[in-house]
């Protein structure tokens, strides 16, 4: 092989002469590694377009807790007091123009599962009255001050800015625990973006099988009896064979003609040696697991940690959707309260929970069989107050 340098040249203008290299014939060896795992990104546009919108087992359980959650009646206290009507109700059942309460709390909670933050912003109208509304979560900044406490959040729509304050009940952050983050919170779906990423590579390699007519990769391998290699008319007419007769899910299942010393060998796994759908239902039970929802809600075979659906669906109310509203509830309370009085406070009715009815009916059950109660005692222990109250 000549390699020519334009610009070598010898003193007084002489050109170098050519310079030539001689390629050995022989064997090469040719050096790789194992690529690295690629994982989604934890942010909150990625995880939403690559969970939530993607993947379907992470869209139903994050919308199963979020609807769940933001079906939830609200009560009101003032002190000890109960409000049937108060203007804090009044917001709550409609937020703003656009949206009415379950919608607006949906959108938070489904916030907080897909981000761990979530920013709900006060502003007063003409008329002289509030509406709630929400900032998306990859548009808000924590700004913090030399202390490193927050004191506002910048928000950013566009080439547009504002900075809106961390008091007076002009914003609030909501955030779930992160270990090792001061200001934002942890997602839960991020606890498992491994196996979301499983999932839906799973999903990926299934319809590209299924295009490649369901065969896993292979080899033809030309051996004849008497030695040599197939022509170039011969290898052109061959793959001009298997692209055109073989190929895609419409010509599944036609059997491949080989003749001439030619064999099929097998180059990767099919879908029984993967064990696939064993690896598949684990990734989905791990992200049910990780948002909180009973793998037996989202139709996943193999779990029978609970005896039945009722028991399951008891379970995702007591150990993810009320601990979930209750948060929310003291946090709006404490942001509400320099607004709308010390005394407010917001709280959720347990007894308009239709997936708790039959634990409820049980406990009423058992207190109305106390006969050793008075009817005092007995409102008291199913959380009610005194008559007329």
């Amino acid at each position: 092989m000549a390699w020519y340098w334009p610009w070598a040249k010898r003193p007084g203008g002489a050109v170098a002469p050519v310079e030539t290299k001689q390629m050995h014939a022989g064997g090469f060896v040719a050096l790789h590694r194992e690529a690295e795992a690629r994982f989604t990104r934890r942010d909150y546009a990625a995880m939403s377009r690559e969970g939530f919108m993607a993947n379907p087992i992470a869209h139903r359980a994050v919308r199963l807790v979020a609807e769940a959650a933001a079906a939830i009646p609200w009560l009101l206290y003032e002190g000890a007091r109960e409000h049937d009507a108060h203007p804090v109700l009044e917001m709550m059942a409609r937020p703003n123009q656009r949206q009415a309460g379950s919608g607006f709390m949906e959108a938070l909670y489904g916030h907080l599962l897909l981000s761990g933050n979530a920013y709900p912003r006060m502003l007063e109208t003409g008329t002289g009255t509030r509406e709630l509304h929400l900032l998306r979560p990859d548009r808000v900044s924590v700004v913090a001050d030399a202390g490193g406490w927050p004191v506002a959040l910048d928000y950013r729509e566009g080439k547009a800015r504002e900075r809106v304050p961390l008091e007076a009940g002009a914003a609030l952050q909501l955030t779930l625990f992160h270990p090792l983050d001061d200001h934002y919170g942890f997602a839960p779906l991020g606890a498992a973006l491994m196996a979301l990423d499983t999932h839906n590579q799973a999903a990926r390699w299934n319809k590209a099988l299924l295009d490649n007519s369901a065969r896993p990769s292979g080899a033809l391998v030309y051996a004849p009896k008497e030695g040599g290699n197939l022509s170039d008319d011969q290898f052109d007419r061959l793959k001009v064979e298997l692209e055109q007769g073989y190929a895609g899910a419409a010509r599944a299942g036609r059997p491949l003609l080989l003749e001439g010393g030619l064999d099929w060998k097998a180059m990767s796994l099919s879908p029984r040696d993967m064990d696939f759908m064993a690896a598949k239902n684990g990734a989905a039970r791990d992200i049910a697991l990780a948002i909180g929802v009973p793998p037996m809600l989202l139709g996943i075979p193999g779990d029978n940690t609970y005896a039945n659906y009722q028991e399951a669906n008891r379970a995702f109310y007591r150990l993810t959707v009320l601990p979930l509203v209750g948060r929310v509830a003291k946090e709006f309370s404490a942001w509400l309260q320099p607004v709308f009085g010390a005394g407010v406070r917001l709280w959720y009715d347990a007894d308009g929970i239709e997936g708790l009815a039959a634990e409820r009916e049980a406990l009423w059950s058992r207190v109305g069989a106390a006969d050793f109660l008075s009817d005092e005692e007995k409102r008291r222990a199913v959380g009610y107050g005194p008559r007329g109250e």
